[in-house]
């Protein structure tokens, strides 16, 4: 921009702009990386603390497009919550975000003492939980949902019809998932990479031939004897490692 100066009568002098070199430029300093921190439902990445605004979730604005997986059950309190606690260590540093609520839940309470000790055993951690009830914003947020059990299913779709297309049973998405390569998952279409394991899961319900009523559902251990709870375990253990697989492809 140039100034205009008066002179010599009816005379204007016109002043070039200052040098580039005199020209300032605001720079913002970057402090030193936090460590991770647990925040709430999920372990959070180093964050630069000077950095823009976290989005939801707790997920760094570069890690956002691991997506969002919400685990369901019914208290929230037994199945969802392990799940959710196991899928966090077991995705740690893949940028997906996990949360978990209940159709029923008892809003408020920690994660049960007998499901507490079995993620303990397995190097989880479940201090800080406290259950939530399920509610459209949560289903709408999420770019996976995952219910304990095929009945849960419903709930989640009444609140958000759109999320029909990305709600499963636990045991039936890692059918749908298994053997699938991480080239396939990467290929699908959709904008995080939960949302395109959702995607290639819907694509692949006529190649997977459904599983029986009776092994679909991760048994519900609530009030019930400590080999029900071995029995959850086993059961959430040995259909998890293809969705994991496919959520870090």
């Amino acid at each position: 921009m140039h100034a205009v100066v008066r002179g010599a009568p009816g005379r204007l002098t016109r002043l070039a702009p200052p040098p580039a070199a005199t020209r300032h430029r605001t720079v913002r300093a970057r402090g030193p990386r936090a460590p991770a921190v647990a925040a709430g439902s999920a372990t959070v990445e180093p964050v630069d603390p000077t950095g823009p605004p976290l989005p939801e979730h707790g997920a760094p604005a570069d890690r956002l497009a691991g997506g969002r997986v919400l685990v369901v059950c019914t208290g929230n309190i037994c199945r969802s919550p392990y799940v959710e606690r196991r899928l966090c260590s077991l995705l740690a540093g893949s940028g997906v975000s996990v949360r978990s609520a209940g159709t029923s839940a008892a809003v408020g309470r920690p994660m049960s003492v007998e499901s507490g000790q079995r993620l303990a055993a397995l190097g989880g951690d479940a201090s800080g939980f406290s259950a939530r009830q399920l509610d459209e914003d949560l289903v709408a947020e999420a770019d996976l949902v995952v219910t304990a059990a095929r009945a849960h299913v419903a709930p989640v779709v009444r609140l958000h019809l759109p999320a029909l297309r990305r709600t499963f049973a636990l045991a039936d998405l890692a059918d749908l998932l298994s053997g699938v390569p991480a080239e396939q998952v990467r290929a699908t279409s959709g904008d995080t990479r939960a949302g395109r394991v959702a995607a290639l899961a819907v694509a692949r319900r006529g190649l997977v031939v459904p599983r029986r009523v009776a092994d679909a559902d991760i048994v519900d251990p609530i009030g019930r004897p400590p080999r029900v709870y071995d029995r959850m375990v086993r059961e959430v253990e040995a259909v998890l490692p293809s969705v994991v697989a496919a959520l870090r492809a």
